[in-house]
């Protein structure tokens, strides 16, 4: 098995998913808004691209669009390209950023085991080399975990955070068990003749990763100072209560749950899901009181009746 074709089953956090993924004929995925292929290549556009060395790793990003930064973050196996409807959306709004991760796309490989943490320093020393922040960011699957330890690890660097379909560990608390049982099989997989080539040794090290990482405690987000927007699909890879813990424990945090969509809401329906990451990023944020607010909305509403 090749490790476009790995990539595209494999796993928790894959936006490279999209084309091995099928949906019911009478009942698709949020109202899908699939864009046409891009006339930017992005991910692969030697106009744009460009190169830093950290922790002795060279890692290729590409930078679009005037105004202030947002950082965009791919997922497990995917590159800057998988982000191309977001990138192509949020370029004439901000300044774009966007980074393949260690050992993934056109980043060279790292000498040792991947990590979370690893990937998350990768992110802020780009920011360092752009001498660019405090920056918006949004992260999906393995760039949503990227995001929140953003937060956690370089608040000073993140503005906003706009976090898709993460989690914080790899148990079957926060990932449903059929999600790790199609990847082991798609692992298991792989043709002996391939293991030892050197996209097979990269699948191999990118995809078992996810069986052993993060370790992140929830509690470690409450460390997380920058507004949140915590995101999934009521049909996710992500355990719904999974998602419901890492919102309750961010301090400055906000919810949204898609309906009737996947983990590859951002690929279905690009349109919808980037207005609500923009409404986010745009709205300055108010954190809610449960009782204090329902009162206020509701006391209106009872003197708005009384004048009719």
């Amino acid at each position: 098995m090749t490790r476009p074709l790995l990539a595209l089953v494999l796993a928790l956090v894959l936006p490279c998913l999209a084309d091995a993924q099928t949906h019911h004929p009478s009942a698709p995925a949020v109202a899908s808004s699939r864009p046409k292929a891009a006339a930017v290549p992005y991910g692969s556009n030697p106009a744009a691209g460009k190169t830093f060395v950290h922790d002795g790793v060279t890692l290729y990003y590409e930078v679009y669009g005037q105004g202030e930064p947002l950082l965009i973050i791919h997922g497990n196996g995917g590159s800057i390209g998988t982000m191309a409807a977001q990138i192509a959306f949020f370029r004439s709004r901000y300044r774009v950023i966007a980074m393949d991760s260690r050992d993934q796309g056109k980043s060279s490989d790292s000498p040792g085991k991947i990590t979370y943490e690893a990937m998350t320093d990768d992110l802020a020393a780009l920011l360092d080399q752009l001498k660019v922040g405090p920056a918006y960011v949004l992260g999906w699957s393995d760039g949503g975990i990227e995001a929140l330890l953003l937060g956690v690890r370089h608040p000073a660097k993140v503005k906003k955070i706009a976090a898709m379909a993460a989690n914080l560990n790899p148990s079957t608390d926060a990932v449903y068990p059929e999600t790790w049982a199609m990847a082991r099989s798609m692992l298991d997989g792989i043709p002996p003749d391939q293991k030892n080539t050197a996209e097979g040794r990269r699948a191999i090290k990118v995809t078992s990763m996810m069986f052993e990482e993060p370790n992140i405690a929830s509690s470690a987000l409450e460390a997380i100072t920058a507004p949140t927007l915590v995101l999934a699909s009521d049909h996710d890879l992500i355990n719904d209560l999974h998602t419901l813990d890492i919102f309750h424990h961010v301090p400055n945090s906000q919810l949204c749950i898609f309906p009737n969509a996947t983990h590859m809401v951002p690929y279905d329906a690009p349109a919808l899901f980037n207005a609500t990451v923009e409404r986010f990023f745009r709205t300055p944020f108010v954190k809610r009181d449960r009782i204090k607010d329902f009162l206020t909305s509701y006391e209106a509403m009872t003197a708005s009746m009384q004048k009719k």
